[in-house]
């Protein structure tokens, strides 16, 4: 099937909702698909100082050489199966990566702070990233997310709906404060750019720490740009979220 035209007000959010494998692009460069999806492409590459045409033709020749099924595109999927999909690919990752992280980060933090005092920062800011990320997880499967599965059946009322909006503006709040947690990772790491003296473990724990961010940006755009929209206009409540 083929992709709607790009335009420099398409907003990136809707640039990675139409083709996952775009995410690779903007990761490379800098740009916010997940919180600041709402975006239009233009303003997000004035902001980071890049030409709107260079990142036009880095995308196409991505789609070109994109295979057809490479990624899950989440906006194929119905509102129960995009919850399922979150939590069995993006909150199962979390449970399982941010305790490895945790232990690495200590590590690391007590071996080499003295040497380099960012990592002393790089374990407070995880720290405070990885208790929120889990509650706000806990959250969504808990509260969240079934109020979603019934709305997907046919199950829902006003009160119900207007409660769901509350819900929903308290995440992206969350996510927003995730976001900002991942970008001071990546200033204090020099973009998860290990020194050179650094030994196995501070190597392994930047990877590990690239790899948390890419992965929460994937998983706050399907909910920010995918999830949320169509579950409120399913609901009836679909003005646009508190930005």
């Amino acid at each position: 099937m083929s992709q709607p035209t790009l335009t420099p007000t398409t907003t990136v959010g809707d640039i990675v909702r139409a083709a996952p494998s775009r995410s690779r692009i903007f990761e490379r460069l800098g740009i916010d698909y997940c919180c600041g999806g709402k975006k239009p492409l233009a303003e997000a590459c004035r902001a980071k100082g890049l030409d709107v045409a260079t990142v036009f033709a880095l995308l196409s020749a991505l789609d070109e050489d994109a295979a057809p099924a490479s990624l899950t595109n989440p906006d194929t999927l119905g509102l129960s199966a995009l919850c399922d999909h979150i939590e069995g690919v993006h909150h199962a990752s979390l449970r399982e990566e941010l305790p490895r992280l945790d232990f690495m980060t200590r590590k690391v933090a007590a071996v080499h702070g003295d040497h380099e005092p960012r990592l002393l920062e790089v374990r407070q800011t995880f720290e405070g990233f990885a208790s929120a990320m889990l509650a706000h997880t806990e959250d969504e499967e808990a509260r969240v997310f079934p109020v979603i599965r019934k709305l997907d059946t046919g199950h829902g009322d006003a009160a119900s709906a207007a409660e769901l909006r509350q819900a929903l503006d308290r995440l992206e709040g969350e996510h927003d404060e995730a976001g900002a947690a991942l970008e001071r990772l990546r200033t204090l790491t020099d973009g998860y750019t290990p020194p050179e003296w650094a030994c196995n473990t501070f190597r392994a724990l930047y990877e590990g720490l690239a790899r948390l961010e890419s992965d929460t940006h994937q998983h706050v755009h399907k909910e920010n740009n995918i999830l949320f929209p169509r579950a409120l206009a399913t609901a009836g409540a679909d003005r646009p979220l508190s930005a």
